[in-house]
């Protein structure tokens, strides 16, 4: 895989801007403790899933006290169809306990806090950044991990390592937008299985395009 050029980047910035100029999470919420709750239950399940879900939740529950203070087993009914419910149901709790005894209840607006609440990896808490807070982050999923690597930007599979790489790559101010826009894209067109390359507007700058079109 050879390196990417400024000139390549620039390039592949300026294609997704213009393919998907407004992005924005697809979680429904009203506040960041929504957020938060809302990208635990999205893991291993599709956001339209998860806001099937959340306004019964948060009719029910509208604060870390009241998650806190609920049975699991309430909590696990409610969530149920967003699979993993056992386990997403304890960590909420366990969120909610943490935010109330270190946070006053408030949801962290920076990384290091975030990472030390139960159920909280480096991907939830740059949703949470980008979205509630406005900070730059790269939020590195399935659809971003596999694009990236397409693309030539990474050559890394670890999540951890995939961010770092597009941190180094991407200009910070990019990097909101360029993890929703892959996000958009991953579903639109360049799919896991079956991509769409010959509608792909990236299709001259994209690795796995070219290795594909030479085999």
């Amino acid at each position: 895989m050879a390196k990417k050029s400024a000139a390549d980047i620039t390039k592949i910035l300026e294609i997704l801007n213009r393919s998907y100029p407004r992005v924005q999470t697809q979680l429904s919420h009203k506040s960041p403790f929504e957020l938060l709750v809302a990208t635990i239950l999205s893991a291993q399940c599709t956001d339209r899933q998860v806001n099937s879900v959340t306004p019964a939740l948060f009719a029910r529950f509208e604060s870390p006290q009241d998650f806190a203070e609920a049975p699991l087993a309430e909590i696990e009914a409610l969530i149920y169809s967003t699979g993993f419910f056992h386990s997403k149901a304890l960590r909420i709790k366990q969120c909610c306990a943490a935010l109330i005894e270190h946070h006053k209840g408030q949801v962290p607006d920076n990384m290091d806090e975030l990472l030390k609440l139960p159920g909280v990896g480096r991907k939830t808490a740059n949703v949470v950044l980008n979205a509630a807070f406005g900070i730059p982050g790269i939020v590195v999923d399935t659809h971003v991990k596999r694009i990236s690597k397409r693309l030539g930007l990474t050559a890394n599979t670890d999540p951890a390592k995939v961010e770092a790489d597009l941190n180094k790559a991407l200009p910070k101010k990019a990097w909101i937008d360029f993890s929703l826009q892959l996000i958009y894209h991953g579903r639109a067109l360049c799919t896991a299985r079956k991509p769409r390359c010959e509608k792909c507007p990236l299709i001259k700058l994209c690795d796995f395009a070219l290795a594909a079109k030479e085999a």
